[in-house]
């Protein structure tokens, strides 16, 4: 192999490797996935922790009308994958609106909405809209 090659692979693995420093949450850091849901004019700020049993997390109310779940998947030190639920509450029961699902590598950034960007979801009768938008953050120890 000439230097030229070996240069070049060089080159290639540390791009390799400052781009997933910049877009994935680090490997030694523990993750916590924080949304912000705003319906309105209220603005809810929900934190969700890496678990291994989605049915056991439970979705939070927004005002009565919609209901918000975040599923993070993994340890966290290694999250497999982020799901998240909104449902229109209904007399009868929530109806579910949007489901989103994220797998690494994940994004990063200092937006609130890093992860996710921010998302919108209207009610079916009278068009009422929800916004919300989530990221993966370092839990300081």
């Amino acid at each position: 192999m000439n230097k030229r090659t070996l240069f070049g692979r060089m080159v290639k693995a540390a791009s390799a490797a400052l781009l997933w420093s910049m877009f994935c949450v680090p490997a030694s850091a523990a993750a916590l996935l924080r949304c912000e849901a705003t319906y309105a004019g209220s603005t809810h700020t929900l934190e969700t922790l890496p678990g291994n049993d989605p049915y056991t997390t439970e979705s939070v109310d927004i005002n009565g009308r919609f209901r918000f779940k975040a599923v993070v998947l993994g340890t966290a030190q290694k999250i497999e994958v982020v799901k998240l639920y909104v449902y229109y509450e209904t007399r009868r029961q929530p109806v579910l609106l949007e489901e989103a699902k994220y797998l690494p590598p994940f994004a990063g950034g200092d937006s609130p909405y890093a992860l996710t960007g921010l998302h919108s979801v209207y009610s079916p009768p009278l068009g009422r809209e929800l916004q919300y938008g989530c990221a993966l953050r370092e839990v300081k120890s």
